[in-house]
């Protein structure tokens, strides 16, 4: 048997590693078979392009193992693979070994397929694909690196989860969110007490402590959701993963919760700028998610919420005309803020700390700029714009920074 033909059945009898659907994948099992045709041509030209836009074939092949969701994969993000029955393990080992075959394949494999003269001569003349190397922890003999296989799933999770680390909830779906803000908690200038009391909660929730559902409240701009973006750069790399939640689809928290039940990732829910009506009713849907609900929480799911409300209910002039139902608002009001177990508050700084951080922020920058000149600006700039905050200072030190880059004045 040829390299050709043993390559097309190697992929054809993937158990459970199943990436015959997957483009490049699909790609290469046509090319291997139309090496009796001459629609190996076009068949090889389509597969070069497909892995030029990739680091190298091995690399590729290799990410796909790592992110692939399937028993093994799933049972070693939860340090349950010693539970797997033997067989799996057998099919776990026998994919591998036919996959690390299938990275190493070359257009002179290719060409050694062909028997027609002519085409292979042509085929000579396409340029050969990179095979690179595989993308760590796997390097060479990918059978017997199962230890690292399960080391690296503890670590990094399994399928999506393994490849992103925040998800928009979407038309009853996950949805990658292929680029996330880089921010890092050592980005964020002072505010230490009320941010450590966010990283403290996270980090008892990722050691399976008890820990608490947080609304993060205050005024605009004090870095509420930055400080949430911050938190999942920071502990993602301990299998910390976020969804971000659209206030209107808050009454798929219960569905949310099914598909995640059985992970054993641990997951941020993130509502951001939460605040209703008085005349909405699905705050009753986060009131059960909170506390109440009859399936309970889950042990691997929290709520982060921001909001610039801390009774997160508007209330009308109407609510306010008798006393009976502004006490029932008022009620509700509570029912809800105080079903989140940690409440934050972010207020806008005063002018010293104001000016502080946008000197830290200048610093980090290595803006070399005169101090008094700097605090004069950002004064001027706070008052232009409605008031000081870390995201006017932000926004000024970016200003000043581009100016000084660009040789402008400021």
């Amino acid at each position: 048997m040829n390299t050709v033909s043993r390559l097309k059945y190697y992929i054809e009898a993937l158990c459970v590693y199943d990436v015959r659907d997957d483009e490049i994948l699909a790609a290469l099992l046509e090319l291997l078979k139309s090496t009796g045709s001459e629609a190996v041509l076009e068949r090889q030209s389509r597969f070069f392009r497909l892995v030029s836009e990739q680091k190298s074939l091995r690399d590729y092949i290799s990410r796909l193992v790592l992110s692939n969701a399937n028993a093994f994969s799933r049972a070693a993000a939860a340090g349950r693979e010693s539970e797997l029955p033997e067989a799996v393990i057998s099919g776990v080992k026998s994919d591998l070994e036919k996959l690390e075959a299938i990275a190493a394949v070359t257009p002179a494999d290719i060409a050694e397929a062909v028997g027609e003269s002519d085409l292979k001569a042509v085929l000579k003349t396409l340029p050969a694909w990179e095979n690179g190397t595989p993308a760590p922890p796997l390097t060479e003999n990918w059978a017997e690196q199962l230890d690292a296989l399960c080391a690296y799933h503890r670590k990094n999770g399994y399928g999506d989860f393994a490849k992103y680390t925040a998800f928009h909830w979407r038309g009853q779906r996950l949805v990658p969110i292929e680029a996330t803000d880089p921010i890092r908690l050592t980005d964020l200038k002072n505010y230490e007490l009320p941010r450590s009391k966010v990283v403290n909660n996270t980090e008892s929730f990722l050691n399976g402590h008890p820990s608490n559902n947080v609304l993060l409240y205050g005024d605009r701009g004090t870095g509420k959701s930055s400080t949430v973006h911050a938190v999942l750069n920071e502990y993602a790399p301990q299998g910390l993963r976020m969804i971000e939640l659209a206030k209107s689809d808050i009454t798929e928290l219960p569905l949310i919760r099914e598909r995640l039940s059985k992970s054993p990732m641990k997951f941020i829910i993130f509502i951001d700028d939460l605040c209703f009506d008085s005349h909405e009713d699905s705050f009753g849907s986060l009131k059960a998610a909170l506390e109440g609900s009859l399936s309970g929480n889950n042990e691997n799911i929290i709520i982060y919420a921001t909001s610039n409300r801390r009774h997160l209910i508007k209330e009308s002039f109407s609510d306010r005309e008798n006393d009976v139902h502004r006490n029932d608002v008022m009620q509700e009001q509570l029912s809800l803020s105080d079903r989140f177990g940690l409440t934050i508050t972010f207020v806008n700084p005063d002018k010293k700390d104001y000016l502080d951080i946008v000197e830290k922020l200048a610093a980090d920058r290595g803006l070399k700029v005169d101090s008094d000149r700097l605090c004069a600006a950002a004064e001027r700039w706070a008052i232009t714009r409605g008031g000081r905050s870390p995201r006017c200072a932000k926004q000024f030190v970016d200003f000043v920074e581009s100016a000084e880059k660009s040789g402008k004045n400021w």
